[in-house]
C-alpha cells in the first residue's frame, strides 16, 4: 500500500447489560471470552500494523472501559509495539459505572488522550428506562476522576426523544452537562431500530413518539449549547474553542476521527462486527466474537464480506456524508479527489435542495442550512448512487 491508512476503529463488543435502544453488536461479559478476544485483537492489530500510521484511534463498543486493567495493559503494550509513535487523537468510550482512578491513569499514561463518556441522561428514571447501569452521581464522580487523571479532552454523549422525557427533564440534563464544561458534546435522537426492546415496545403501543416534542428538544439543544459556548459543527456534535471568525471552521475540540469518516477518508477496523473502508473497498467483520477469534487465530482477520465501491458510489457517499457537517460539500476537495466538479454530477439536485431551503449553493461549497442539517440523511440520500 502506497499511503499508510491514517485512522483505526476498534470494536470491543462486551457489555455488562444490553441497553434498551442499542442495535450495535454486543454481548454480555464472559471472562474466558474476553481474554480470547484480547489475544485475537492483538493478533489482528499486528497484521494491520505495517499498513497503518494512525493519526486517530477510536475504541467503541460495547463498553471498552469494561475491560480489566490487565487486559488494557495487554492491548496498550501491543499497540506501543507497532512503532506508530504518539497518536494525535486517541479516544476510548467509557460507561460512567466502569471508570476507576486506576483505569483512567493507565489509559492516560498509555497514550489515550480523549474519552467519550456515555451519559445519555441525568434523570434517574430515564436511565433506568434505557437500561443504563450507571447513576447520575457516577457521572459526576467519573468526570472528576478523568479530569484528575489529566484528560483535557472529554466528550459527553446524550440522547433525546427518550420515552417519558419532557422538555423540562431535557433542559435540566442539558444545563447540568453544560455546567461540567466538557470540551465536546454529542446528542442523538433515539432511533427505534428493529430487534431492540424499545422498538418492540413502541410497536406494541407502550408509548407514542411525539415528533413535535422531539423537534423542540433539538432546537433547544442547539440554542442552549450555543449559549453555553459550544459550536455545532455536525448534526449531533458540538465542541468548544471556535477560534475562527468563520462559523464554518471546525472548532478546536471537534472529534477528528469522526470528521475523517464524514470526509470519506480511509480507515482500518478491528474487532467483531466492525467495518473498514480502504482505497474504495469496504470490508465487514463477522458479528460473532467466537467466530472472529477463530478467524484471527487461523491466520485471517474474521472478514465475512468485501465490496469494491465503483466511483459513482464513492462520490455519492462523499457528498452525503459532507451534508452532515455545517461545512458542507467542498467543491475543490471533491474535484481534486474525483476529477469532477459536483455541479456536473448533481446540478439539478442541488438546485432542488436549495429551493426547499435545505442548503445553499455558494462559490466554493454546497452548505446545508440549519433545516438541512436537521434532515441531513434525507438531503444526503439525494446524492447516493445504489450499487447493484
Amino acid at each position: 500500500m502506497d499511503t499508510p491508512v491514517p485512522s483505526l476503529y476498534i470494536h470491543v463488543p462486551f457489555c455488562s447489560h444490553k441497553c434498551e435502544y442499542c442495535a450495535f453488536y454486543s454481548e454480555l461479559l464472559k471472562p474466558e471470552q474476553v481474554q480470547r478476544f484480547v489475544e485475537s485483537l492483538c493478533g489482528e492489530l499486528k497484521q494491520l500494523g505495517p499498513s497503518l500510521q494512525p493519526r486517530t484511534i477510536f475504541f467503541g463498543g460495547g463498553t471498552p472501559s469494561i475491560l480489566s486493567l490487565h487486559q488494557w495493559e495487554t492491548i496498550l503494550d501491543c499497540m506501543h509495539g507497532m512503532g506508530w509513535g504518539q497518536i494525535p487523537e486517541w479516544t476510548v468510550e467509557c460507561n460512567p459505572a466502569t471508570v476507576s482512578k486506576e483505569k483512567a491513569q493507565l489509559l492516560k499514561q498509555g497514550g489515550v488522550n480523549r474519552i467519550s463518556m456515555g451519559v445519555q441522561s441525568m434523570d434517574a428514571h430515564l436511565l433506568e428506562r434505557l437500561g443504563r447501569i450507571h447513576s447520575r452521581e457516577q457521572v459526576f464522580r467519573s468526570f472528576e476522576i478523568l479530569r484528575g487523571a489529566g484528560f483535557e479532552n472529554i466528550n459527553l454523549d446524550l440522547m433525546f426523544g427518550i420515552p417519558g422525557q419532557d422538555l423540562k427533564i431535557w433542559h435540566d440534563t442539558l444545563d447540568t452537562i453544560h455546567a461540567l464544561n466538557s470540551e465536546h458534546l454529542s446528542a442523538y435522537e433515539v432511533i427505534y431500530e428493529d430487534d431492540t426492546p424499545l422498538f418492540h415496545q413502541m410497536k406494541a403501543g407502550a408509548f407514542d413518539v411525539d415528533e413535535d416534542l422531539i423537534e423542540s428538544m433539538y432546537e433547544s439543544l442547539i440554542d442552549r449549547s450555543t449559549a453555553a459556548g459550544y459550536h455545532q459543527y455536525e448534526v449531533a456534535n458540538f465542541a468548544r474553542n471556535q477560534t475562527s471568525q468563520s462559523p464554518y471552521d471546525v472548532p478546536h475540540w471537534a472529534c477528528q476521527h469522526n470528521i475523517h469518516y464524514w470526509r470519506a477518508g480511509d480507515y482500518h477496523a478491528a474487532g467483531p462486527s466492525s467495518t473498514e473502508y480502504v482505497q474504495g473497498v469496504r470490508r465487514q467483520h463477522v458479528s460473532n466474537t467466537s467466530l472472529y477469534c477463530d478467524g484471527v487465530q487461523s491466520g485471517g482477520r474474521g472478514i465475512v464480506s468485501e465490496e469494491t465501491l465503483i466511483p459513482p458510489v464513492q462520490q455519492g457517499e462523499w457528498a452525503a456524508f459532507a451534508m452532515r457537517m455545517n461545512q458542507g460539500l467542498d467543491f475543490k476537495l471533491f474535484e481534486e479527489r474525483f476529477g469532477h466538479h459536483p455541479t456536473q454530477l448533481w446540478g439539478e439536485q442541488m438546485q432542488s435542495i436549495q429551493s426547499r431551503g435545505l442548503a445553499v449553493v455558494e462559490k466554493d461549497h454546497f452548505r446545508p442550512t440549519p433545516l438541512g442539517m436537521r434532515f441531513a440523511d434525507a438531503v444526503g440520500s439525494e446524492f447516493v448512487y445504489l450499487q447493484d
